[in-house]
């Protein structure tokens, strides 16, 4: 009996050795890497108030779970000081990696920093961070879905329309590159005579597309930076009984149900489960002391009847 608890205790030992190695591929780790069954991976995400994060979040647990890692998410409800603060809890709880999405992009930079001087590296995910150290980031082109949803409506509604945009939260890359792309197409085929926030949100898209129609009657399309927006918007222009073209981003089930039922004309597919799912991966990748890419792009689809 003395035998067999010294044997379990020796063996019991060394997993949890084996769980506790270096995951940062210096000469110690490359032939005794960290087992996943050890790592620990704190997820910030700007709001779980929108499906597509909740989408994105959900992929990242599933994989998480595939990988055996440990995944804390937290929820920063499109609040950047809370998103430093949740971070910030992250690395004291001693985390291995944080993986980002943020609610600024300016002002993520700070919190990013904090991870670098406590030596965590960060990912981010379909929003950058416009200050400190990020080892992969991993998004859709943000631009190139703002000319591919545009370049669609134009030829829907023709050129020369009037058209409206409605913006996503100001500061984050999502909106800004989104709303380069919108641009670049519009500028030379719509006459854009609004273009206002909507914070990423349906009760404000609905409200924002109220306040649009009172003074541009005339609209023939709308570009939205999200579905959530859209689907606001759409509620507007049904209760004004006008014929408007509406086109949203990010394929949320809602939004793909609004394609279908013909109540929008497209949206773009982001792939917000295989951005989480890429994110765990990369992550482990880099914990093991695998090389990442800096950037990871996920593929783009315009989504129609």
């Amino acid at each position: 009996m003395k035998k067999l608890s010294v044997t379990a205790l020796l063996a019991s030992s060394l997993l949890l050795s084996a769980c506790s190695m270096s995951p940062n591929g210096d000469d110690k780790a490359k032939d005794t890497k960290k087992t996943d069954c050890d790592f620990k991976i704190g997820m910030s995400v700007s709001t779980l108030n929108n499906p597509f994060f909740v989408t994105l979040s959900d992929g990242a647990k599933a994989e998480a779970k595939d990988e055996k890692v440990d995944l804390t998410v937290v929820d920063a409800q499109d609040n950047a000081s809370k998103q430093a603060s949740d971070v910030e809890d992250l690395i004291q709880q001693d985390v291995d990696l944080i993986i980002i999405n943020p609610t600024d992009s300016k002002a993520v930079a700070s919190a990013v920093e904090s991870a670098n001087n406590a030596n965590i590296p960060v990912i981010t995910v379909d929003r950058v961070s416009e200050g400190g150290d990020v080892i992969s980031h991993i998004a859709s082109d943000n631009k190139e879905g703002g000319k591919m949803a545009t370049a669609y409506l134009q030829e829907v509604i023709g050129e020369g329309a009037k058209v409206a945009q409605l913006e996503g939260v100001a500061g984050s890359s999502a909106a800004t590159d989104r709303g380069a792309g919108f641009e670049e197409v519009a500028k030379k085929g719509f006459d854009v005579v609004a273009s206002q926030t909507a914070n990423f949100n349906r009760a404000e898209g609905l409200t924002v597309m109220e306040n649009i129609l009172q003074s541009n009657g005339d609209i023939k399309g709308v570009f939205a930076q999200n579905d959530e927006m859209a689907l606001g918007a759409i509620e507007a222009i049904e209760a004004s009984g006008k014929d408007i073209k509406v086109v949203g981003f990010d394929a949320t089930d809602d939004g793909v149900q609004a394609v279908k039922d013909g109540k929008m004309i497209a949206t773009i597919a982001q792939k917000p489960t295989e951005i989480g799912e890429t994110a765990i991966e990369t992550a482990v990748k880099s914990l093991n002391g695998e090389k990442v890419e800096k950037d990871i792009p996920i593929e783009l689809e315009l989504i129609k009847k």
